[in-house]
């Protein structure tokens, strides 16, 4: 079978501790998803040359945190560091964090998610506690690209 899709579905374990700037939006859970985290990231695009300090622009990273009844999404860069905080937006200091993480595309993110979930499964990682740390999913923007490249990070416990 011929695989018409940029996503490779590749997991691994990585660390990283990121410095971002953005914008969240909170929704009912799961009834106002996709939608909200559409229109935050659609709001976000349109605004994001008004953070300073960005360390790459078309690199979109939205951690996110959800229980049973809402959502709360984020669309931020990253940062070198904090400045002026654009009215609106808010700086959010994710500390190092371990995460297991797969590569899928923005049309392939549900697939993405039962991949890395059966991969946690299969190599004995549990997924950290929400209260301790943030998934986060990572958009790689190109222009007039249909398919784009994203990441899918769920925080593991060490």
């Amino acid at each position: 079978m011929i695989q018409n899709s940029i996503a490779t579905f590749k997991c691994e374990v990585v660390q990283r501790k990121l410095q971002l700037v953005g914008q969240c939006a909170t929704g009912n859970f799961p009834k106002s998803f996709p939608e909200v985290s559409m229109n935050v990231q659609q709001e976000f695009e349109n605004r994001r040359d008004e953070v300073r300090q960005v360390v790459n622009p078309d690199v979109i990273y939205s951690p996110y945190l959800a229980n049973s009844l809402v959502a709360t999404y984020f669309a931020c860069v990253e940062v070198k560091g904090y400045g002026d905080i654009p009215k609106g937006m808010m700086a959010l200091d994710i500390p190092m964090t371990t995460y297991a993480k797969v590569s899928c595309s923005n049309k392939t993110i549900d697939k993405g998610y039962e991949r890395i979930f059966s991969w946690m499964k299969e190599n004995g990682h549990r997924q950290e506690s929400l209260e301790k740390a943030l998934p986060i999913e990572i958009f790689y923007f190109e222009e007039n690209a249909e398919e784009e490249i994203v990441e899918l990070c769920i925080p593991i416990v060490d």
